[in-house]
């Protein structure tokens, strides 16, 4: 008799993947395909899509901090707002490196703003869930790819962001 799991990794799509459930006292070893999806993850899925800089549409982000001030920044179109953020030190976390695995890139935009994006997927809305401040035009900056439309947007940042972190840490990019 097989008896079979099933397994939902958020890096492919939400598939689900059966698995053999092997009693304890036998030596048979699971398949590598499936010993990598939970040792590993995909390299090209953290930090969002690459961008060739040389032939990509340069658009500019106003990101504007929780005190008032607006800083003003080059962009690509096809960037992620997280990895934009990173490229030029503004202080967005992104503890999950892009997955969608965490809310530390939450960000907040204007009405008019948030009707142009598209909408978020439910990994997004719950990973929004556990966000500070949460607004009703709140997204992820890892979850928002930049178009020509977004030229001159304004993303807010939040006050604070909610991480299991120590206070006063300072994010880095991996």
């Amino acid at each position: 008799m097989t008896v079979c799991v099933f397994v939902r990794s958020r890096a492919i799509s939400k598939q689900a993947f059966r698995l053999p459930i092997v009693p304890t006292n036998t030596t048979t070893t699971l398949p590598s395909l499936s010993r990598s999806l939970f040792t590993r993850s995909f390299p090209l899925l953290h930090g969002g899509p690459t961008i060739d800089k040389s032939t990509a549409q340069k658009i500019t982000v106003n990101w504007k901090y929780h005190d008032g001030k607006t800083r003003p920044v080059d962009a690509y179109v096809g960037q992620t707002l997280l990895q934009v953020a990173h490229s030029h030190k503004i202080e967005l976390e992104g503890a999950c490196e892009g997955v969608c695995a965490c809310s530390t890139c939450h960000t907040i935009f204007t009405d008019p703003v948030y009707d142009l994006l598209p909408p978020p997927t439910e990994d997004e809305e719950d990973m929004l869930d556990l966000a500070y401040g949460l607004e009703c035009t709140s997204r992820l900056g890892c979850q928002v790819k930049l178009t020509e439309e977004l030229d001159g947007v304004e993303v807010r940042i939040p006050q604070a962001t909610r991480n299991f972190y120590v206070d006063g840490h300072v994010p880095q990019p991996h």
